[in-house]
């Protein structure tokens, strides 16, 4: 035995809940507040994980300069919010969640977060599911450095008393797979959310579920015990 925590640590958009929809909306009012033509939906979706300017400088068209990520940014925020206090920010949970969340504690893991979303987003959303209090630790993008780098990772770990070999990072974007491997930890790729399973495998992941119903026992027989 290690003598850590065993640690399942879950990205947020496209592998607990649904939403690109939001997503999406959002950022095609943050690019027209600043008078510019809202990018792709694919193209959105393969910016999800990334911190919001991260994201937003991906999609910038050419000819626009850095600058006008502030206030695209701050326009996404704005419509975000607004949208989800007029209920109209639907994140769905994924089929099969809740029970997969059940099956690891019950196998005696701690479950956490890091996710591209703000604190204040996350904690939003985990509020309109029931599901707060059910993650020891909530890594954001405001206040670690996002993905790929390793640090939301990392900083789960030290939180929970957990260990590379004893964590797993479970998500659907190569961002995810390629945090998890920076820290050391083993990589989870989901195929229900925004990147395809062959580009979670070339990023690191172990291997791909294909239902909530898989995740339990991968997780645990990814961890070393």
């Amino acid at each position: 035995m290690t003598g850590f925590n065993r640690l399942a640590l879950f990205d947020c958009d496209g592998t607990l809940v649904d939403s690109q929809h939001a997503i999406i909306a959002a950022m095609a009012a943050g690019f027209a507040a600043q008078g510019l033509a809202p990018p792709q939906d694919e193209a959105v979706r393969r910016q999800v994980g990334l911190s919001l300017d991260v994201a937003i400088l991906g999609l910038l068209p050419e000819g626009v300069g850095p600058g006008a990520v502030a206030g695209i940014a701050t326009a996404y925020k704005a419509a975000f919010f607004e949208n989800r206090e007029r209920g109209g920010a639907v994140e769905p949970l994924y089929p099969g969640l809740v029970a997969a969340l059940d099956a690891l504690e019950a196998a005696g893991f701690l479950l956490g977060i890091a996710t591209g979303k703000s604190h204040r987003g996350l904690v939003a959303t985990l509020e309109q599911h029931g599901l707060t209090g059910r993650f020891l630790t909530l890594q954001t993008a405001d206040r670690a450095a996002g993905k790929p780098a390793p640090d939301m990772a990392l900083r789960a770990m030290a939180e929970v008393g957990a260990d590379p070999a004893t964590t797993v990072v479970i998500g659907d974007t190569s961002y995810d797979m390629m945090m998890a491997r920076a820290a050391g930890a083993a990589a989870l790729g989901v195929a229900w959310g925004y990147h395809a399973p062959e580009n979670l495998l070339a990023a690191g992941a172990a291997r791909v579920c294909h239902d909530y119903a898989e995740v339990p026992a991968a997780v645990a027989a990814l961890v070393a015990v």
